[in-house]
């Protein structure tokens, strides 16, 4: 399975413990520059600072994935077209590659520390799913499944000339993470989403509602396009 493995769970304690140890006066405190923040309430999930809002969204988005692979009824992410793709005996530490073909030789390919959005024409994107800062390469495919981030293309900042190609494969990939939400919700009803935020819902995780997941995506999507800059970076390189 994805997103369920000891080396996750590991990052994600040392990510909680180091909120724990910001806390003062009983109330959460975050150091400034950290995007592994994930000690926010439930009433505090849509405040702060941008960056540290698409990181919780994308953590608890992930965890999802892992649930609805888990689903009782059946691997939600196979019945809607994902393909499986199974560790090679050399990889067996590793966990399963989704994979998710789009109209137009587009492409999602899931893993638990992040997710790569291809376009054949235009290159693609990975969101690491700790920093939410998108890593740009001008392949729109994989040359092979990424079983760990070292099987990744070279990924780096958009150059100049690269920026407005990123932004818009940045806002094509959550735009499908929030049509994502709202099929879910329509097809398995908002019951089953509420159901697999229980134990997300520890009070400590960044906590989105289950009726505003979608819409915090797409109110995302707003932010990135209006402040580019606060999500891509940008490489020093001019071409």
């Amino acid at each position: 399975m994805i997103f369920i493995d000891q080396q996750q769970a590991q990052r994600e304690k040392q990510c909680r413990d180091r909120q724990v140890s910001q806390r003062s006066n009983d109330r959460p405190e975050v150091a400034s520059g950290d995007v592994c923040i994930s000690d926010v309430s439930r009433q505090d999930a849509s405040k702060g600072d941008p960056l540290t809002q698409a990181v919780g969204l994308l953590s608890q988005q992930a965890w999802c994935w892992g649930r609805d692979i888990m689903r009782p009824e059946g691997n939600w992410l196979l019945e809607i077209g994902f393909n499986r793709l199974e560790p090679p005996a050399d990889r067996k530490d590793c966990s399963s590659v989704y994979v998710l073909d789009l109209p137009k030789r587009r492409c999602v390919v899931l893993r638990g520390f992040g997710v790569f959005y291809g376009d054949h024409q235009r290159g693609g994107v990975f969101l690491p799913r700790y920093e939410f800062q998108p890593r740009f390469t001008k392949q729109g495919t994989l040359a092979c499944p990424p079983w760990s981030n070292k099987d990744l293309p070279k990924l780096r900042p958009p150059r100049r000339s690269q920026r407005d190609v990123c932004a818009a494969l940045t806002l094509a990939l959550i735009d499908w993470i929030r049509q994502y939400e709202v099929t879910i919700t329509e097809q398995l009803g908002i019951d089953y989403r509420r159901t697999t935020l229980l134990n997300w819902d520890d009070g400590e995780n960044s906590f989105t509602p289950a009726e505003a997941f979608a819409s915090a995506w797409r109110k995302m999507s707003f932010h990135l396009a209006e402040n580019p800059g606060a999500y891509l970076g940008l490489n020093d390189q001019r071409s």
